[in-house]
């Protein structure tokens, strides 16, 4: 009896979550894996640790190699293989491979899209010189790596202060460099915070020594052979080396004609991660993800998003209606800058307007423990902003920030999202106390008071 012929495009974390949960589901089937590039599954959101020697060994920042499924038979990693076209009525695809220059069509029952997404380059004059590098990959992680360890290179200039742009103007600034963060918009992590929190952050990028730029356009890179200063509209900024990480776009080309795509090059999928081609899903980054506080399709390019579509998406892939519609994400992130940590969860400010969703919105700043703990390292001060439905109150969104580690307060707030519980479910939440973690009422307890209204314990 032959196998069910299973083809996954994309071998990040859609890709990879597929494969295991083809393999732990079902028996008869045949998978092959098509990787555009040469090193397969480069965690690019361990980036930052790689720069900063904080990882075990570069090659190491992965998801997965093709040898942790060399001995299963019913796997086949291709790299350096470039899926170009879908062949709807023959149901296969044409794959190039990249090394030898050649073409062939390989069939399909189902095929599984995790396309993924190419970091932008700045359509400026100059974007082609030397020393204009992009944040992504694995190749580009060594090229910056090793300009890190360059002497020679001492102004160094990231264009784009969104998470990437972060990172890559702390390891810059940690190495030694003269950094300089440009963005065009008006506050440095201005799509994933309020300018409360922003504001906070600004502060301490430029205490570390981050020349931050905000509302700049840039008009060129100049140099001749390397590029050596980035022009804006307003001033001229030296620079050894450009890191630019100004947003992303999906690698849909392909796809054009033949899988509905919107204006930007994102793809549509139905409520069960199907497109418009039958037997063709789509996961991950290159999707427009259903956002449960939003109520609307948006991009998430968050690996959460992507291994949790997998995951539906082949646990229904021989369904011949699926049994349950994929039930939204919440969309969390969170990032270091310095000496402060914070995490998100949900809508803000900006993606609630983006999506036409009001929200109201609660600041509250305090400490973590009893105020019988001196404030400080024991006792620090921490900020929780929360967003939710005006007339409701369901919980749409919200973060904390601290130079404490108090990440893990944003998957409570994820998770209160997604079950879409109000503001005084969270006043009145039970959480643990111990005074030597927390208060009383937690903090997350206390910033739902603070939103209600009430005094603060």
């Amino acid at each position: 009896m032959s196998k069910t012929k299973v083809v996954i495009i994309g071998a990040s974390h859609g890709g990879h979550q597929s494969i295991l949960e083809l393999l732990k589901r079902y028996d008869d089937v045949d998978i092959k894996l098509f990787e555009a590039g040469d090193f397969v599954s480069f965690m690019s959101c361990g980036m930052e640790l790689y720069l900063e020697d904080k990882v075990t060994d570069v090659n190491d920042v992965r998801n997965f190699s093709p040898d942790d499924f060399a001995k299963n038979e019913n796997v086949e990693i291709l790299n350096n293989h470039v899926v170009t076209k879908i062949n709807t009525d023959k149901k296969t695809v044409t794959v190039v491979d990249s090394k030898s220059n050649t073409d062939q069509d390989y069939p399909y029952d189902k095929l599984i899209l995790s396309s993924g997404v190419t970091p932008k380059s700045l359509p400026v004059p100059g974007a082609d010189l030397e020393n204009v590098f992009l944040m992504r990959g694995y190749d580009w992680a060594t090229s910056i790596k090793a300009k890190l360890e360059d002497a020679s290179v001492k102004n160094i200039t990231v264009i784009g202060a969104g998470y990437i742009g972060i990172e890559a103007a702390e390891a810059s600034r940690k190495a030694g460099k003269n950094v300089t963060l440009i963005d065009v918009i008006d506050r440095p992590l201005g799509t994933y915070l309020d300018s409360e929190m922003t504001d906070i952050l600004a502060k301490e990028l430029e205490e570390k020594g981050v020349k931050v730029v905000t509302s700049a356009k840039i008009t060129e890179y100049v140099g001749t052979d390397k590029v050596t200063a980035v022009k804006t509209t307003d001033a001229e900024y030296p620079s050894d080396l450009v890191i630019q990480a100004a947003g992303v776009k999906a690698n849909t080309d392909y796809l054009k004609g033949t899988v509905d795509l919107d204006d930007r090059g994102w793809i549509k999928t139905d409520e069960y991660l199907q497109t418009n081609v039958p037997d063709v899903y789509a996961v991950g980054d290159a999707t427009l993800a259903y956002s449960i506080p939003a109520n609307n399709h948006v991009p998430l390019a968050l690996a959460t998003v992507a291994r949790r579509e997998a995951r539906y998406v082949v646990e229904h892939l021989f369904e011949k209606q699926p049994s349950v519609p994929f039930g939204g994400v919440v969309g969390s992130s969170a990032l270091s800058v310095f000496d402060y940590h914070f995490a998100q969860s949900g809508l803000n400010s900006f993606t609630a307007g983006r999506s036409n969703v009001k929200i109201n919105s609660s600041f509250y700043v305090g400490q973590l423990r009893p105020a019988y703990i001196p404030t400080g390292k024991e006792n620090p001060q921490v900020c929780v902003q929360l967003f939710f439905a005006p007339s409701s109150h369901v919980l749409l969104g919200g973060a904390v920030l601290s130079k404490y580690d108090v990440t893990a307060q944003a998957n409570v707030l994820a998770l209160a999202i997604q079950h879409k519980l109000t503001v005084e479910d969270l006043a009145e939440a039970d959480f643990f106390f111990q005074p030597g973690f927390d208060r009383q009422w937690s903090i997350l307890n206390v910033a739902a008071q603070h939103a209600l209204g009430e005094k603060d314990f």
